[in-house]
């Protein structure tokens, strides 16, 4: 079985040994290659040229969810085929790793590569839905292409809390629960939109749901985690089904510090809840509308500001190895 191996050298939570070791542990059962990624969006570039080559069975990620999106995009650049396509596998090397673990994957990478194994030598896999987004720039740049999301994408709040914690990684700062905690707290301090949203979600068939402050788009569940503890801000997402959304038309102090604990005492049967959520489960197409510009995220990544983001779900999008 040949394979591809995309190894991101910065992700946070192995080391050059660790790979090393992870990547002989591989060879032993595959033909593998290996490409370590020099640049953002590298890991893209390698999946795409491995999908259009057909030679490849298998791409591995080893890396964080921002490997595994790139790689993700990479496969799917001409569309989803599940039959034609290498089967995606999964190494869990960043700070969080969302995607491996809403797998049932173990979160230490050499645990993983053991499990990624013996799914290999026992020919398990299933096939997963994937969300896929369009925007409108902000601003007068270019149009923006479609990206595919693995586990989450947000429009507004949260995706202006990923943009600040990546100006702090930027300079160096190390990827925390602590930094995303000031962060959401400096976020909430300056956002003009806590009392009035701005935002719109608009349905084929259905009446607009109007003025959400925060908008956050699940394809699986739990949303995140908070060290080792499953936030689940839509229970009910998942890979076999469309997309989900929560919505909160309000984020005044009050407000925030509710939903905040709803959201940490979160469990697979119950998420936020009350007068001001806005919980939309097994949606196929949606657009998220917005009055300003407002910053997007998808798996963690920050792209940008855009005023309008089209979502569809799709099922049965790629195959992955577990």
């Amino acid at each position: 079985m040949r394979a591809l191996l995309v190894v991101n050298p910065a992700a946070t939570t192995t080391s050059a040994r660790t790979r090393d070791v992870l990547t002989h542990a591989l060879a032993s059962d595959l033909k593998l290659e290996v490409a370590n990624t020099e640049y953002r969006g590298h890991a893209r570039d390698l999946a795409r040229r491995a999908a259009e080559s057909g030679t490849y069975d298998v791409v591995v990620a080893l890396g964080g969810d921002g490997t595994v999106n790139e790689v993700v995009n990479g496969l799917l650049h001409h569309g989803p085929s599940p039959s034609d396509l290498p089967r995606l596998a999964v190494v869990p090397g960043g700070s969080t790793n969302v995607f491996a673990r809403a797998l049932g994957l173990p979160n230490h990478a050499v645990e993983a590569t053991g499990a990624l194994l013996a799914a290999l030598r026992e020919g398990s896999e299933r096939t997963v839905g994937l969300g896929l987004a369009a925007g409108t720039p902000g601003t007068a740049d270019e149009a923006v292409p479609e990206r595919w999301f693995t586990f989450c994408a947000g429009f507004g709040f949260d995706a202006g809390v990923i943009g600040r914690v990546e100006q702090q990684r930027e300079r160096g700062k190390r990827s925390t629960h602590a930094l995303y905690v000031r962060q959401t707290l400096r976020q909430f301090l300056g956002e003009p939109h806590r009392r009035q949203g701005a935002i719109t979600i608009e349905r084929p068939g259905e009446d607009p749901i109007s003025d959400l402050a925060l908008s956050i788009v699940c394809n699986t569940s739990p949303w995140t985690y908070f060290g080792n503890r499953p936030i689940y801000a839509s229970p009910q997402a998942s890979f076999d089904t469309g997309l989900d959304v929560l919505g909160l038309t309000k984020l005044t102090t009050p407000a925030v510090a509710r939903y905040a604990t709803h959201l940490l005492t979160s469990t697979p049967e119950r998420g936020p809840h009350g007068k001001h959520a806005v919980t939309l489960h097994d949606l196929t197409d949606f657009t998220l509308q917005s009055q300003v510009p407002l910053p997007l995220q998808m798996d963690g990544d920050h792209l940008g500001l855009r005023t309008s983001v089209t979502f569809t779900g799709v099922r049965h999008a790629l195959r992955v190895i577990v």
